[in-house]
């Protein structure tokens, strides 16, 4: 066998300058998948989650789907604790061991352009407002939820409290909390 000629290469040029240590770099940028995020094993829809963040914080909830958008779709009912149909994301959830059956509920009603809402107008003139009217009182006109939404609900609340025996309905209308010595990584929901 002949030996084949090895080709010295020419040494890569030394650069001018080198890169400061405070030179911007682009941060990698991790994209979402289309089709939303991966469900735990737990979250079955009927399991009964409590809810972490938000304004309905240790509200107990019933999970119904997941939404195309990844977020999940839950519901107090609002008849029973208060807690309406909305989107969650699965991040600030726990879920326990309790399930309701939801399968015959419908909601498909519920969609992520449901929860959509119009951005305000935002007036730029601020000399638009005289002082006396910046500050007089309120005319207390009460928002008002569009009756799509107080039928959906309404419809939403029907199928689902029909599910619910009373013990099921006392469970979900209590609030979750710890207490000082609770270890909540010890505990089974």
């Amino acid at each position: 066998m002949a030996a084949k000629a090895v080709k010295a290469e020419a040494p890569a040029a030394a650069a001018k300058f080198y890169p400061a240590e405070d030179a911007p770099k682009p941060l990698h940028k991790k994209k979402a998948k289309a089709g939303g995020q991966k469900l735990r094993a737990s979250l079955v829809p009927g399991a009964v989650l409590i809810l972490l963040v938000g304004r309905f914080k240790g509200k107990r909830v019933v999970f119904l789907k997941q939404l195309p958008s990844g977020l999940l779709l839950v519901t107090g009912p609002y008849a029973i604790n208060g807690v309406p149909a909305r989107r969650v994301n699965a991040a600030y959830v726990i879920a326990t061991s309790t399930v309701v059956d939801v399968a015959a509920v419908d909601t498909s009603a519920f969609t992520d352009a449901f929860f959509k809402t119009k951005p305000a107008k935002v007036h730029h003139n601020k000399s638009a407002k005289s002082e006396e009217e910046f500050f007089a009182a309120p005319t207390g006109e009460a928002k008002v939820l569009p009756a799509a939404y107080v039928a959906a609900q309404a419809a939403l609340d029907a199928a689902v409290g029909a599910k619910l025996s009373e013990e099921q309905k006392g469970y979900l209308n209590t609030r979750f909390s710890l207490r000082g010595g609770d270890k909540p990584h010890t505990m089974s929901f």
